[in-house]
């Protein structure tokens, strides 16, 4: 019995690590993809645009859900050579986007009011903010890559 409550336990991380990091994965590709038409846009423009982001502090709980299980999956896979490489990978990839957003995302966060204002040096912190998301997004598209291939079974046969 003890044996399939460690199973269970390795599986529900897993899918929880999986889960957490496509959810954070899908709001960072809605970024990426809407960069390009973003980024020129004039400053009463972006300043419009940037208000559909309203709420979206929320998903902080999706990037500790992220975070969190699956710093406890990099544990619980520790002994396993290739399962732990690429949870691993995950997990550095998933805390290289909080660094990302603590040093460049909500510095521009706080200096614009979360995009209420734009201040004189606006197009500076809209570019920061708008590839500090981008770097972010290939971050967590790095780290659900890894997760995919860590419980992707060791045989080479089918």
């Amino acid at each position: 019995m003890i044996k399939e409550q460690k199973v269970m336990r390795l599986n529900i991380m897993r899918f929880s690590s999986l889960l957490f990091t496509a959810l954070a994965l899908s709001a960072g590709l809605a970024h990426l993809f809407e960069l390009p038409n973003k980024i020129n846009l004039p400053g009463d423009e972006y300043l419009t645009v940037q208000q559909i982001y309203s709420g979206w502090s929320l998903l902080g709980i999706v990037v500790f859900g992220a975070l969190l299980s699956t710093l406890i999956l990099t544990f619980l896979v520790r002994k396993q050579k290739k399962a732990f490489t690429f949870t691993f990978i995950a997990l550095l990839c998933i805390v290289g986007t909080q660094i990302i957003f603590w040093i460049f995302t909500y510095p521009v966060n706080q200096q614009t009011n979360n995009w209420t204002i734009l201040p004189t040096n606006w197009i500076e912190l809209r570019n920061q903010w708008e590839y500090s998301h981008a770097a972010s997004a290939a971050f967590d598209l790095i780290a659900l890559l890894a997760l995919i291939l860590s419980v992707l079974p060791k045989t080479k046969e089918f």
